[in-house]
């Protein structure tokens, strides 16, 4: 399988690891991200680290707060579902054009990249599977070829990677992924624009039940670390 993973920044490694953290429940709302800390952690200078404390804010999983500088932001229960809602809508009516819209050479493309997911999940790598998701997905926004739309389904995707890609260590999360994209994928080859919607909002609703499941599976079994005041 010759799927070649995007290369990725110092700062984009710095942001995943922290929001595993965060995700996982390691890191607590409040806790203190400390540039120079982060930065002898991680073995790097301050400026990837000031990188990633960006990137976290865009993603919602940080804030800067006065007197205090970048902490932990909190991600309540309803604050997931309603992004995830927003998420299930936006890929929701991206399926529906790109099966309308898509070049064949689209629809080939797609199940290509639908196959190179499919051969991650047998091989059970979850890393690799994360990253041919994304490019499955954004495969689907671009096929809208409506490129507002895609822009916004792309922004949105963003904030919600690190859930998304934390999902993915759910037992059998992986295998039901690939049975999601299927049903999708066969809907946009025969050109049912609505069912495409239908199953695609469906699949994007149980990965944000997924992810919830997995936040507070952590958030119970894991011993926080305590906020720095």
């Amino acid at each position: 399988m010759n799927v070649q993973l995007p290369r990725t920044t110092r700062a984009e490694e710095l942001r995943a690891a922290l929001a595993d953290e965060i995700v996982s429940g390691r890191l607590v709302p409040g806790y203190k991200l400390e540039e120079r800390e982060l930065a002898e952690r991680f073995g790097v200078s301050r400026t990837p680290v000031r990188e990633a404390l960006r990137q976290l804010a865009a993603a919602g999983l940080a804030e800067t707060r006065p007197h205090k500088g970048v902490v932990v932001a909190p991600v309540t229960d309803k604050r997931l579902h309603d992004m995830f809602e927003v998420m299930a809508e936006l890929e929701g009516v991206c399926a529906r054009l790109a099966a309308i819209r898509m070049t064949a050479p689209e629809r080939r493309d797609l199940e290509g990249k639908h196959e190179a997911c499919a051969g991650f999940m047998r091989a059970g790598a979850a890393e690799e599977y994360h990253v041919a998701n994304e490019t499955f997905h954004g495969a689907i926004y671009v096929g809208s070829h409506n490129g507002f739309l895609a822009d916004n389904a792309f922004g949105v995707r963003s904030r919600l990677a690190p859930f998304r890609r934390a999902q993915f260590r759910l037992m059998g999360r992986l295998a039901k992924s690939v049975a999601e994209h299927d049903e999708v994928v066969q809907a946009i080859l025969r050109g049912d624009g609505d069912g495409a919607a239908r199953l695609m909002r469906r699949h994007v609703s149980i990965v944000g039940d997924a992810s919830a499941d997995y936040v507070a599976m952590n958030r119970n079994d894991i011993q926080p670390a305590e906020p720095r005041r």
